[in-house]
């Protein structure tokens, strides 16, 4: 069932022959009716046949295949999730397991003698003889008449009802049109890629390459290998909201749109687009992480998209990593997996030096265009006005970027007008009623808002601490802030903001977009949705407003974390023929992070992270699953904590810290403690965590999440 639920249960089979593994079924679920997927495996024995409920009827859906089946059961092991709940990620559609109500339309009919034609009847007649229905719409649009024509015609036995035939939602898209042309080095990287694309067998490929040196029309050349063979392809995006460019790019390439699955699908639209991938009529499939859980036949190929991400990693529910998991996928389905990225993860070129996955870097930009220059501003030396925040070289560089008539970015990953808000008189901090988190001040809606939880409310006229009137002080810049002073600074220049605040979904990315290829912008501010995938060919100015936001805080991946976004939002400067600049300010030049970007060694970057790492058996050289317990009062969440502290499993390799309160100790109402189970890498630490698990009695009244392979520790 998809439900949270770790066993199966047994029912009595319909009459007839027995329903196979991977039916869908409708039964009985103690008061109601539920859905189901009849599993693999023997039935109890034990349970008597009186005590067995029959199943009520076996849905006319493609049954789910075997390897959807063990790949949730694979998942569920790894992540100690019910089986159920992961299942219930591969049902995200229920209605799509009623067949599609058959459409009615009109067909021509034998002309009974002496009916009259008219010019528009004629016309209808026509249009029909060729034997094939049509829809009444259809018919009154090519044929230039009303639907009261059709009606007479009807009445007049011209025409008859006919059910039409079920159209492909989408089109296929074509692997023969040529795409754009291809460098050597280009070339040979495509050439691999299809090659592990049309051999049918499971393989895994890192693709590199720096900023704009074309990995996307790369990997399409090994979806048009997996076209070409007859098998289905996905590509998962961190953010299929910010795919509007990429979705241009595939139509280009292959003269029709793929398939899209996310979040702000309509139900209808999902309900449709589960069936076709089920059916496999969703040739290509291109989605957001729960994609890798759709019902796709024969699929040969998965794509991860900026693999580094931590957009990929589910932190709700089951708790995934779906970069993780499409590997999986793919070996259960004998496709081959390709992970690409300009800054790669440090697990991802661990195991691509270890010989576990291929790897193929593209060296150089597209074109002949050149890799932006990276400076940095010493905001020690040249520190902003008092009140601002853009330096005076920072400034200066902008203005004579747009007195060129070149489009400029300012970049801060941090939303809103200000993270803080703070009473002057006596210091109090407005803080979220929900969680240990500040309120950031969001002054164009005028509100402070927790971005964890979502609570929000009005600025407040009084300290609510000391009572003094008008008080409160904002705290620190955020994209909001910078934009104010942006605009005292460049008046005429025309300003957009690109935050999740401000671009909602797929249309006001594609809008934006479109604005700044056609030059409506001058200059754009924006967070770090800005930093993934974007081509804006006239941006040849990148200003890092705050280079040091991700350092701090203590952060297994801060440092690595930090030179991929800022290397990622570096990479939108200069991409075509005019050269790139980029400005980083920060307190701390001589940070690693900062000199391995000014250098562009990614290579020589990552193998120090993997030196710092490796004595200690910290991932990718170790293992790391956390215990999150929670609770709505802090002493129960602390009881339970302290007996899983006593429980904890000891031995060579494995090491408990903890339990601690959370950096976040309150989210959402509810009290947080955390365990961290490190081992070295060759233990397995699911066996150790069930049994961990098996020792503590856990009360309804605390949850107790499970994260392998932690990539946040918040």
């Amino acid at each position: 069932m998809p439900l949270p639920l770790a066993d199966a249960y047994d029912y009595r089979a319909p009459a007839g022959p027995p329903p196979p593994a991977g039916s869908f079924v409708l039964v009985p679920l103690g008061t109601r009716r539920a859905i189901g997927v009849v599993w693999d495996g023997e039935a109890d024995s034990r349970l008597p046949e009186s005590r067995l409920r029959a199943v009520i009827e076996v849905l006319d859906a493609p049954p789910m295949t075997a390897t959807l089946r063990r790949f949730v059961d694979w998942v569920a092991a790894y992540t100690l999730s019910p089986p159920g709940a992961v299942l219930r990620m591969a049902m995200s559609a229920p209605a799509a397991l009623e067949p599609p109500a058959p459409q009615a339309g009109w067909r021509l009919a034998s002309a009974p003698e002496g009916a009259r034609i008219t010019p528009a009847r004629r016309r209808v007649l026509d249009l029909l003889a060729d034997g094939r229905p049509r829809a009444g719409g259809e018919i009154a649009e090519a044929a230039g008449v009303t639907p009261a024509v059709l009606r007479g015609m009807a009445e007049a036995g011209l025409i008859a009802p006919a059910l039409l035939p079920h159209r492909p939602r989408f089109a296929p898209p074509d692997p023969a049109r040529p795409g754009p042309a291809l460098g050597p080095e280009q070339q040979a990287a495509a050439d691999l890629l299809r090659e592990a694309a049309g051999r049918r067998a499971f393989s895994t490929t890192l693709l590199t390459g720096v900023t704009g040196s074309g990995k996307t029309e790369v990997y399409f050349e090994a979806i048009a290998e997996t076209l070409r063979s007859g098998r289905q392809a996905l590509v998962l995006l961190p953010e299929i909201a910010l795919s509007a460019q990429w979705l241009e790019r595939f139509r280009a390439r292959f003269g029709a749109a793929p398939a899209l699955w996310h979040s702000e699908l309509t139900a209808r639209t999902r309900r449709d687009t589960w069936r076709a991938v089920a059916e496999g009529q969703a040739p290509v499939l291109v989605g957001a992480r729960s994609a890798l859980f759709l019902p796709f036949p024969d699929l040969g190929l998965i794509v991860v998209d900026e693999e580094h991400e931590t957009a990929f990693k589910q932190e709700e529910g089951v708790v995934y990593h779906a970069r993780d998991m499409a590997v999986v996928r793919a070996r259960l389905s004998e496709a081959a997996c390709v992970l690409a990225s300009a800054t790669p993860s440090l697990e991802s070129v661990t195991n691509a030096a270890t010989g576990r996955y291929a790897s193929v870097h593209l060296p150089a930009r597209h074109g002949g265009a050149a890799m932006p220059q990276v400076t940095l501003v010493d905001l020690r030396r040249s520190p902003p006005e008092r009140g601002r925040f853009l330096s005076p070289p920072l400034v200066a560089a902008v203005g004579e970027t747009l007195a060129r008539g070149e489009q400029a970015m300012l970049f801060l990953n941090r939303r809103g007008y200000a993270p803080m808000t703070l009473c002057r008189a006596c210091g109090h901090r407005l803080r979220c009623p929900n969680c240990t988190a500040w309120l950031v001040e969001h002054r164009a809606a005028r509100r402070l808002q927790c971005h964890h939880c979502g609570h929000a409310e009005a600025p407040p006229e009084a300290c609510p601490s000391c009572g003094a009137p008008h008080s409160t002080v904002p705290i620190g810049p955020g994209v909001e802030r910078v934009l104010e002073e942006a605009s005292a600074l460049w008046p005429e220049a025309r300003r957009l903001v690109m935050a999740s605040d401000t671009i909602a979904g797929p249309a006001a990315a594609a809008a934006a977009a479109a604005a700044i290829r056609d030059r409506e912008v001058d200059l754009l501010i924006g967070t770090q949705i800005v930093a993934k995938g974007w081509h804006f060919p006239h941006l040849t100015l990148v200003g890092v407003v705050d280079a040091d936001l991700g350092l701090a805080g203590g952060d297994l991946r801060a440092a690595e974390r930090t030179f991929q976004l800022l290397h990622q939002v570096a990479g939108r400067a200069g991409r075509e023929e005019h050269p790139g600049r980029v400005l980083l300010q920060t307190f701390a030049p001589e940070h690693a992070v900062m000199q391995a970007l000014v250098s562009g060694d990614l290579d020589a970057f990552m193998a120090a992270e993997a030196e710092a790492r490796r004595p200690g058996h910290w991932p990718p050289f170790g293992r790391l699953a956390a215990l999150i317990v929670s609770a709505e009062e802090d002493r129960a969440a602390d009881r339970v904590a302290r007996d899983l502290g006593l429980a904890a499993p000891g031995g060579e390799g494995v090491e408990v810290l903890g339990p601690a309160p959370a950096p976040l100790a309150i989210l959402r109402g509810r009290h947080r403690r955390r365990l961290l189970l490190k081992t070295r890498r060759d233990i397995a630490v699911q066996p150790l965590l069930r049994a961990w698990l098996a020792r503590v009695e856990v009360p309804g009244h605390v949850r107790v999440q499970v994260d392998v392979d932690p990539v946040g520790f918040l």
